[in-house]
């Protein structure tokens, strides 16, 4: 690897770790119910930070008098906003260095590009999240967006260190892409789950409301919009609802964990032990915390890990896909 090449996968390294802290950050972000601290996009009241001093204060409710302004909240947006511009940033110079490099042996040009208007759509669906008043479709499709971002850097750094080599077809590879397919559809239901605060509208375990069956409203469960909602702060759902919403996270989550314990047992007896170790203790941390989540009514801390268990659960099935078939011994070694 010469000396581009190690800049372009030393930077991939430093994006991923970037793009972990802004998934973390919009976790957070969206679990203190700080994502219309600001009312406005990209700034916060029309200023470049949150406005605190009494003049910045004054115009800000000039500007904005229907909107109440609470530092606590903007500070947690905007500074999700620094780190996201940051990550976008990182990922233009990432797609310039491609472009400059496409010549090299095995440097990835599509990849980089993708991330590039991937990046442009996340910009736009963070603008829609505060002008439509963080509408349930769009905060879901943030939150996808933003690991999708996560999982692309990681398979670009794969990439680079891998110089591109291609992998062989085989039948538990096939079985891995199966889990990842898995494990999005139930991050897909997870964030609708959040975007709908339905995660602690069962407080017991492993029934929901005194039921194992609860309930259930399909229809009005997965509702896209709704006709004068100008704010979906707290929820607009009903109760029947947001149970089948819960209900639904709860059954892809006893899927996932069946599927992911089946291909753990596939890659101990192919011979990935350390792959099958690594996947079945990420596995057992992402339900415990999901338990913990409904058991102590949704503390902040594990809150935030849980989704940052998603993130972790995703790589590990994108690294994973990505090893088997592969000659390289570069990285974990199975």
């Amino acid at each position: 690897m010469d000396n581009k090449a190690t800049f372009s996968y030393k930077l991939s390294m430093f994006a991923i770790a970037l793009a972990a802290v802004v998934v973390l950050l919009g976790a957070y972000t969206r679990l203190v119910d700080a994502g219309l601290g600001c009312p406005d996009w990209p700034g916060c009241y029309g200023f470049i930070s949150v406005p605190e001093s009494h003049e910045e204060i004054k115009q800000a409710q000039a500007a904005f008098p229907q909107a109440t302004i609470e530092a606590h909240k903007a500070w947690p947006e905007m500074v999700h906003r620094y780190f996201a511009g940051s990550l976008g940033l990182v990922i233009a110079l990432l797609a310039i260095l491609a472009l400059r490099q496409r010549k090299l042996a095995g440097q990835p040009l599509a990849l980089p590009l993708i991330l590039v208007a991937l990046v442009i759509f996340q910009a736009a669906l963070g603008m829609w999240t505060v002008t439509l008043g963080l509408l349930p479709v769009v905060v879901m499709g943030h939150l996808l967006g933003g690991l999708t971002t996560l999982s692309l850097l990681l398979l670009l750094f794969l990439k680079i260190r891998d110089h591109n080599s291609p992998a062989r077809p085989s039948h538990l590879r096939t079985l891995a892409i199966t889990g990842l397919v898995i494990v999005v559809a139930q991050i897909v239901l997870g964030g609708w789950t959040s975007a709908n605060y339905a995660a602690i509208i069962c407080s017991d375990f492993p029934t929901c409301q005194g039921s194992m069956i609860p309930l259930l409203d399909f229809s009005g469960a997965f509702q896209f919009h709704t006709a004068g909602v100008e704010s979906y702060l707290g929820g607009h759902l009903g109760n029947d609802a947001r149970v089948t919403i819960h209900w639904m996270h709860r059954l892809g989550a006893l899927l996932t964990t069946l599927y992911l314990l089946f291909l753990h047992v596939k890659l101990m007896q192919a011979g990935h032990k350390k792959l099958a170790v690594i996947l079945v203790l990420a596995l057992i941390t992402q339900v415990s915390l999901g338990i913990s989540n409904v058991v102590f009514s949704l503390p902040l801390s594990v809150a935030v890990a849980h989704n940052g268990g998603a993130a972790l659960l995703l790589l590990i099935l994108v690294f994973i896909t990505h090893r088997i078939g592969r000659s390289s011994t570069a990285g974990i070694q199975s």
